[in-house]
């Protein structure tokens, strides 16, 4: 499967998209969920609570807003995938956040949370027909694509293990 064409993404998402490295998408989604769940697998509860600054994200409910993320945007693809052309509103993270409580969730809830949702999205993907992965619709006011939807979900995950690496884990006492 090729990379999206900027057409077929807004350009909120040109920074996921940016990251994905060349290659299978689906074996990247793969390979993300054993790296991912491997580098916080480990931590414990009170590591999951922490917080690099006043007003940011626990680990914990970072964790639960790329499982949120990917939800959303896997429930996008599937609609585009099948010729549904209703269009999706924007998705505020925020307010998923909050309404969430993950910090009173273990994190091993999490974890199991994450591999749930990411193996149903690799088995959506598994069962699109070729041409099914250029199909097109509108999510967040903008034209998007099936395979760009597919790119976003792996960009996205990538830009926040990025941040768990380099803002988190580097940060914990």
């Amino acid at each position: 499967m090729s990379r999206p064409k900027a057409t077929e993404y807004g350009a909120q998402y040109q920074e996921y998209i940016a990251k994905v490295p060349d290659g299978d998408i689906t074996e990247l989604l793969r390979t993300q969920l054993k790296t991912t769940t491997e580098l916080l697998g480990s931590l414990t509860e009170e590591q999951a609570l922490f917080r690099y600054a006043e007003g940011k994200w626990s680990l914990k409910e970072v964790i639960g807003h790329v499982a949120d993320t990917e939800r959303v945007m896997s429930y996008r693809l599937l609609c585009i995938a099948r010729g549904d052309q209703t269009p999706f509103p924007s998705m505020d993270e925020h307010l998923y956040v909050a309404g969430a409580n993950f910090d009173d969730l273990p994190l091993s809830s999490l974890l199991e949370e994450f591999t749930a949702v990411r193996l149903a999205t690799l088995s959506l993907l598994a069962g699109l027909h070729p041409e099914a992965w250029l199909r097109q619709g509108t999510a967040a006011g903008c034209n998007t694509s099936v395979r760009a939807l597919a790119y976003i979900i792996a960009g996205h995950e990538l830009h926040h293990v990025r941040v768990i690496q380099e803002r988190y884990l580097a940060a914990q006492p």
